[in-house]
């Protein structure tokens, strides 16, 4: 499908407020995939084409991540192994199961990950001083991450929300490094699940090009602030992207 000029720039504004959310947060996606739909995209395509731009920012994020010195990589294969299947399951089935599911999954997800980041703060931002734990020693970590690369690649949106339950909550790392873990856990299900997407011919590309550019910018900016803000403000973000998400996922 053609843009115009206009739609072009407010895809990419929306895309860098996106990527900002989805690099502290989470859910940034439930800001782009009603603007593509209400442009005239089908759903499958919207949430196919929309993985161009999260694999760039995904890219990006954790470049930066890593340059800030935030990602722990010490067990990394043993997180991304569920990750990789999970997603690989999930985007199969979002290739073929009918688009009016998504919806309702969405907001549930929405719904319960507000209640925990308020009501159980300590699941996503464990106190300082937490003792990391291995994925090979808690396999209550397995399963849930397995449970979020199936959500990421079936869904994307809101993944990131899972994804700091699992490495946050379940491995007890701190809520900077679990964000730089999140994003590598993304990229990872990400290539999996748009390698699907383009063997199914779903993906616009024009329209991924766009949200790219401004995926970009939002993880740029949204890694800075991770790395110094205090713990508890990055809480309260995490907790009033959780209700935006929901809030945005009611358009879809």
């Amino acid at each position: 499908m053609d843009f115009s000029i206009i739609q072009g720039v407010i895809l990419v504004v929306l895309a860098c407020v996106a990527g900002a959310i989805n690099t502290v947060a989470g859910g940034g996606s439930n800001l782009v995939l009603p603007s593509l739909m209400l442009m005239g995209m089908p759903p499958e395509v919207a949430n196919a084409t929309n993985r161009v731009g999260i694999f760039v920012e995904s890219v990006v994020a954790v470049s930066e991540f890593k340059r800030h010195d935030r990602l722990e990589t010490f067990d990394l294969r043993a997180i991304l192994l569920p990750m990789a299947v999970g997603g690989l399951l999930g985007a199969l089935a979002a290739a073929f199961a009918p688009p009016d599911i998504l919806k309702p999954i969405l907001i549930l997800t929405m719904i319960l990950m507000s209640l925990m980041v308020l009501l159980r703060p300590a699941v996503v931002s464990p106190p300082s001083g937490t003792e990391v734990r291995r994925v090979k020693d808690t396999p209550s970590a397995w399963v849930g991450l397995l449970a979020a690369g199936f959500y990421g690649g079936f869904i994307q949106a809101g993944v990131g929300f899972l994804l700091l339950a699992s490495i946050a909550g379940t491995l007890r790392y701190d809520i900077v490094r679990a964000n730089a873990l999140k994003l590598v856990c993304t990229l990872m299900f990400t290539t999996v699940s748009l390698g699907i997407f383009i063997w199914q011919g779903q993906v616009a590309w024009l329209a991924g090009a766009i949200l790219s550019v401004g995926y970009v910018v939002g993880a740029y900016f949204g890694v800075r602030f991770a790395v110094h803000a205090d713990p508890k403000v990055l809480r309260w973000f995490l907790f009033a992207a959780t209700v935006l998400a929901g809030g945005a996922a009611l358009f879809y």
